[in-house]
């Protein structure tokens, strides 16, 4: 009965349209009520899932993306995934998923991806002859690259979840291989297409334009290689990273490039803070909600049903995808790995699946729910930009998702695909 109270009061509020964090907070305060224990437990649960040092990281590395994102260095790397691939036909959708695949290196956010490149492509993509629902379709889906290819907050908040048992830096190595994975399953998607819809392409410009491109958009691109290479030599933290990577966006938006204004940082600033409240308050509601699961055995029961449907590993590990893939429609991510992961990644362990890799899955996973309706954050912002209604581009998205689960399928079944550079530096 007082799992029925917790999630029938979760789908009410859902339904009504209520905040997720609200809703996740409310519905754990009713079950507390219920269970008749004191409701303080539900803010002392809240504090104690936001009182982690490891989350420091987050507000930090989300401060690096807006500064980069208001700094002008997206436009640097969309200028040389033109130079790379915008000659190909539909060029400009490859060059769409490849400066996901070097901005999402940098910023870490999904919403922040689809915001600065979005803006930056979509009005060229149809100013040059491409459909507005193919433009939205590619920006969206390739914006959650982000979310794999470090440095992620999302991977950050996954560690805290799995109980600090799973190190940040391995995780940032497990994402790399399924990041570009990912953006090839993409690009594969993009160009057919484009071909099947008779997109141009741009002319040749030359090796010299490429590394002309190259090297301008060097200072921005170096920001992963400082936190990773930090993180793996010892010289730093994650935690510390993510400082460092605030400090070293300033000097190179500001000083080196000398793109960022003062009105720039401000609204930089404030978006970083608004975003961080926003994820903070939500991790601290997923905590309290996450408790009561795992209070009521949640896990331990949800293991039980599904090998009353199957004991064979590869089934399992199917349904796991499904139910995520599901979740992932109706909640944003950062509650969603915060309440799932205590869940499944015991049952992960038990079919024997090492706890990185099931962490790379979740990221691919949810981040399909980002472009997914009805919460789908990602592609509403992508719809916004381009002024089209979401109707549109779920006509003709299909190959785009077809692309992003043929990349969960990859990483799920084929451990070497995550685990072989953290293996590496163990």
């Amino acid at each position: 009965m007082t799992l029925i109270v917790l999630f029938g009061t979760f789908i009410v509020l859902l339904l009504l349209g209520v905040p997720i964090a609200f809703t996740l907070g409310l519905s754990s305060l009713v079950t507390v009520m219920y269970m008749d224990l004191p409701p303080l437990v539900v803010f002392q649960r809240m504090a104690a899932g936001m009182n982690v040092f490891a989350l420091m990281a987050i507000p930090f590395f989300i401060y690096a993306g807006e500064l980069m994102l208001h700094g002008g260095i997206a436009d640097r790397l969309v200028r040389l995934a033109s130079a790379t691939v915008g000659h190909v036909r539909g060029g400009l959708g490859l060059v769409n998923v490849l400066s996901s695949m070097l901005f999402g290196g940098i910023s870490g956010s999904a919403v922040a991806d689809a915001s600065a490149l979005g803006s930056t492509l979509i009005p060229i993509m149809r100013r040059k002859g491409y459909d507005a629902d193919y433009a939205v379709n590619v920006t969206v889906t390739s914006a959650t690259i982000g979310l794999t290819i470090p440095p992620s907050h999302n991977m950050i908040i996954y560690s805290i979840a799995a109980g600090g048992t799973v190190s940040v830096a391995s995780l940032f190595l497990a994402g790399f291989v399924p990041g570009i994975l990912t953006g090839l399953c993409l690009m594969v998607a993009a160009y057919v297409v484009a071909i099947r819809r008779g997109y141009p392409r741009d002319a040749f410009p030359g090796l010299r334009a490429i590394l002309r491109s190259a090297v301008d958009a060097l200072p921005g691109l170096v920001t992963a290689v400082i936190i990773i290479g930090g993180v793996l030599s010892g010289v730093f933290t994650a935690t510390e990273s993510s400082a460092i990577a605030v400090i070293y966006a300033v000097l190179v938006t500001a000083f080196f490039y000398r793109s960022l204004t003062f009105e720039a940082f401000l609204t930089a600033t404030r978006n970083a803070v608004r975003t961080t409240a926003i994820v903070l308050l939500v991790i601290g509601t997923a905590a309290a909600f996450g408790w009561l699961l795992a209070l009521n055995q949640v896990p331990a029961r949800l293991f039980e049903l599904l090998q009353t449907i199957s004991d064979n590993r590869y089934v399992l590990l199917l349904i796991i995808n499904v139910i995520l893939l599901f979740l992932g429609t109706f909640m944003d991510m950062a509650p969603l790995i915060v309440i799932t992961t205590p869940i499944f990644l015991p049952i992960v362990e038990e079919l024997g699946m090492d706890p990185i890799q099931f962490g790379i899955i979740l990221m691919i996973n949810l981040g399909i729910g980002l472009v997914t309706p009805p919460v789908g954050s990602v592609l509403f912002v992508g719809c916004a930009v381009a002024k089209i209604r979401i109707e549109d581009t779920l006509r003709s998205i299909w190959p785009f998702y077809l692309a992003l689960l043929a990349a969960v399928l990859l990483v799920t079944y084929v451990p070497a695909l995550s685990m072989t550079l953290p293996d590496l530096f163990r």
